[in-house]
């Protein structure tokens, strides 16, 4: 069933719709909808298998129904979304799904051990069997083979039903003839046989060979890679869930009579006066109507310093004032904002992503049913030559073991662990394969600025004093009226005096004027701190001594305030949002490595071009809003550069989704933990070299991997259609293969970074310790 379709009304030729598609297992699945999709007249489809949204642009006359109904026909389910859940994943049948499978891999692997020993042991050596072997060894069977490895029969009878096939159906098989064929060996051959040897076990077709740890052993393995599988699928939904969570739940509506009155965000209509206090997140998009605030709006922008709104300016939802009242009109609601247009940002570019399919599911649509025809003409030619039924079922039950993608579905899965142990310990969380998949070609690192490469907060950065008055005297005073102010520049110059001096003096008469600077009386005398137009309006002259200086820390991307002393103009402070230590070495190395810089920030232009130089960097690009990062990104990925982001604030959630590689800061916000594919415990800029150079070395491994399984496999199937392999050869001969997979990804334990090395992890509760980041991430960590 399907859930009931409504007309989309466009006034244009075309139209995008997007589809919730249920029962996909695996991409093969998601290439099979989007095939079936783009077969219908002028469609083009997208299907995105991590987030189940397929995409589709579409005459405007074309009925859903119609993109249903070929969904449908490819063996899914579709519907529309509903409204509320256009742009989110269902987080809870993403969960319950990992719990369904996590389940089944427990019991699997609690009873594959004991299943392993026994079905060997009674198979090699016949004299241990004893009375009722049969039913002990059936009895820790039947879980396994049956409840355990449910999910993959149901994706089989739903490929067969639609004349395709899947790795599912090859393994489904396989676990189906060996439990039946060691069922039929236990129960109705002659067991008084007591003559079988070791050799007539191995290679004469003995009867009393058992495969039931052939078919525990393949559950175990595929469940282990599906539950990986779906804790990635599950994470790919967190960024949305993050955005989302940004924005304010409630508002202040002001009735036209000056009455104030609290409401939910979704009962808002456009034209209501809204009230933002100090410290509130401002409800929605709008105009201030009265009335003036600080506003800091890093998370959504990238500024490093809160600006000024008053009469008149733009206030965007989900920014912070941080002092004074305002009356703002709003003036976009719900999916016009611009946060819900960053979160459509977000799933528009993982739709972007859903080409990238494993490369066992691509192969999987010729290999299977391949295997499944070898398979059938083994049985049936040593059935025309021999008229051997154990000879014949033996050949060709070997060929089905020895084509089981166990070695092939431990490939990724095996080295994917190891790789996300090893970097854990570099202070490197690593999601998922699309990272590191990514990672091979990556050729240019993009930086955003503010709290990525600095350190995300005010500091002072040199101080200027007249002669008849020294740096300590001008810091204290400077301090102490600054106390009474919340803006970062004040909050810098306090943190710096109280680490100096402790504590500061008292100040009296206290005044603030938002956006220009602040006064007071300290010890007696009069001190004012701003800008030189403030000074200026209280009477200050200030010398061109004074103002050269200014101009030198500006051009450099400093800011800096005026201190006077009694109507005298006594000094200045630069202050900067500082570079970290951390930040010049790790360009330096991405350079070596060969790959292209660019720092990119919403920051005003001078003061992005001042921490470029700084750096080093290849390029600088300056005052970009979240939307235009992501264009910067894909114009960049248009030239045919593969990109790496690294950044660490809301704004940053989309370009982390549409660059081929995201790394985020563990010390940033969750929206850019759940939008990377990587995440850098801590704010240390040492683990993004770190954290590529082990991605490469992990897909290095992964594709050695797959290269073994598949020549194995090319190898190893000729000998068993044969009759050179007896299915218990071709058992261990698996066994040895998946083996050498679990050794080879087992190498990576031993990785070392080329130059310095890893960044130490934090076990604590800082800031960027790990223990923050796996409560900023949604989801277990791997």
């Amino acid at each position: 069933m399907v859930a009931p379709t409504h007309p989309v009304e466009s006034a244009t030729q075309s139209r995008v719709v997007s589809l919730s598609v249920r029962g996909m297992t695996c991409a093969s699945c998601a290439a099979r909808v989007e095939s079936r999709l783009n077969e219908l007249p002028d469609v083009t489809a997208t299907v995105n298998y991590a987030t189940d949204r397929a995409t589709v642009t579409a005459p405007s006359d074309l009925p859903v129904a119609v993109l249903l109904d070929a969904i449908e026909r490819a063996g899914y389910q579709a519907e529309l979304p509903a409204e509320a859940t256009t742009s989110m994943p269902l987080a809870a049948a993403d969960e319950a799904h990992v719990r369904y499978l996590r389940r089944r891999l427990i019991v699997a692997a609690l009873l594959f051990m004991p299943l392993c020993d026994g079905s060997l042991a009674f198979s090699l050596v016949p004299l241990l069997r004893f009375p009722g072997w049969q039913w002990v060894m059936t009895a820790l069977a039947a879980p396994v083979v049956t409840w355990a490895a449910w999910p993959m029969y149901v994706a089989a009878l739903r490929a067969a039903r639609h004349a395709t096939s899947t790795m599912d159906t090859l393994v489904s098989i396989g676990i189906v003839a060996s439990t039946a064929w060691s069922e039929y060996v236990m129960f109705f051959r002659d067991h008084r046989e007591k003559a079988q040897s070791v050799v007539d076990v191995l290679f004469r077709q003995a009867s009393g060979a058992i495969y039931l740890d052939v078919a525990a052993g393949v559950t175990t393995f595929l469940l282990a890679g599906r539950y990986y599988e779906a804790i990635s699928k599950r994470r790919t939904g967190d960024v949305l869930r993050s955005l989302a969570s940004v924005g304010a739940k409630e508002a202040v509506i002001l009735s036209p009579d000056g009455v104030e009155s609290k409401a939910s965000v979704e009962d808002l209509r456009v034209g209501d006066r809204l009230v933002v206090r100090p410290g509130e997140t401002v409800p929605t998009d709008g105009r201030v109507l009265a009335g003036s605030s600080t506003i800091d709006r890093s998370m959504l922008t990238g500024e490093s310093v809160p600006v000024l709104v008053t009469e008149g300016d733009a206030v965007i939802g989900g920014t912070i004032a941080l002092s004074g009242r305002i009356v703002m009109v709003a003036s976009e609601l719900g999916p016009d904002t611009e946060l819900a247009r960053m979160v459509a940002l977000v799933e528009a570019a993982q739709n972007d992503k859903a080409a990238v399919q494993r490369l066992a599911d691509r192969i999987a649509r010729v290999f299977v049913p391949t295997v499944l025809v070898i398979a059938l003409a083994t049985l049936a030619i040593w059935m025309a030559t021999t008229g051997s039924t154990n000879r014949a079922f033996s050949a060709g039950l070997a060929v089905l073991i020895i084509a089981c993608p166990c070695a092939l579905g431990l490939a990724t899965p095996t080295a994917l662990f190891v790789a996300t142990g090893r970097a854990a310990q570099m202070g490197v969380f690593i999601k998922g394969y699309q990272a590191l998949e990514a990672s091979r070609a990556v050729d240019t690192v993009v930086f955003d600025k503010t709290g990525t490469v600095t350190q995300g907060r005010m500091s002072i950065l040199d101080l200027l004093s007249t002669r008849d008055h020294d740096d300590s005297r001008l810091l204290r005073y400077a301090a102490s009226v600054e106390i009474g102010s919340e803006h970062p520049i004040a909050t810098a110059i306090v943190a710096t005096a109280r680490s100096e001096f402790g504590d500061l003096p008292d100040v009296e008469g206290f005044i603030s004027e938002p956006g220009l600077g602040v006064g007071g009386s300290v010890e007696g005398h009069r001190v004012l701190v701003g800008s030189p137009r403030y000074l200026a309006q209280q009477g200050v002259e200030v010398g061109d001594d004074i103002l050269g200086w200014c101009a030198t820390w500006a051009h450099r991307g400093s800011t800096t305030v005026v201190v006077a002393v009694d109507g005298q103009a006594a000094g200045a402070v630069a202050v900067a949002d500082a570079v970290k230590d951390s930040a010049h070495e790790a360009v330096a190395r991405l350079r070596a490595m060969g790959l292209r810089c660019v720092l990119l920030s919403g920051d005003s232009e001078v003061v992005t071009e001042a921490v470029g130089r700084q750096l080093g960097v290849d390029e600088v690009v300056a005052e970009v809003l979240p939307a235009d990062k992501v264009s910067f990104v894909q114009s960049l990925q248009s030239q045919g550069r593969v990109v790496g982001m690294v950044g660490d604030g809301v704004n940053d959630g989309p370009v982390l989704v549409a660059a081929d590689l995201g790394l985020a800061l563990g010390s940033g916000t969750a929206v850019a933990i759940n939008a990377a594919g990587m995440i850098l415990v801590g704010d240390s800029l040492h683990s993004v070299p770190d954290a590529i150079g082990l991605a490469r070395a992990a897909l290095h491994t992964i594709k050695t991997n797959l290269l073994w399984a598949f020549c194995y496999n090319i190898a190893a199937i000729p000998l068993a259609a044969c009759g050179l392999l007896n299915p218990l050869l071709a058992a261990a001969s698996m066994a040895l293969s998946s083996s050498f997979v679990v050794w080879n990804s087992a190498r990576l334990r031993h990785y070392r970074p080329q130059g310095v090395g890893a960044a130490v992890v934090n076990p604590g509760g800082g800031p960027g310790s790990a223990k923050a980041v796996a409560d900023k991430v949604s989801t277990a960590t791997l």
